[in-house]
């Protein structure tokens, strides 16, 4: 019984590893695309008001 409670343990151990890189990874990647989104949309944004601004 020790024996599969170890193993389980493990497998539980493993299973939280694995998911808590997955998130951190998931984290990383949307905090980069989301801060690409808005240096793209400011630039957008600038170049509005530039026309605007010549009209």
């Amino acid at each position: 019984m020790a024996k599969v409670a170890d193993i389980l343990y493990k497998g539980v151990t493993a299973g939280l590893g694995v998911a808590t890189l997955w998130f951190g990874a998931n984290l990383a990647f949307n905090i980069t695309r989301g801060i690409s989104w808005h240096y793209a949309h400011d630039q957008e944004t600038e170049r509005k008001e530039e026309t605007t601004q010549k009209s």
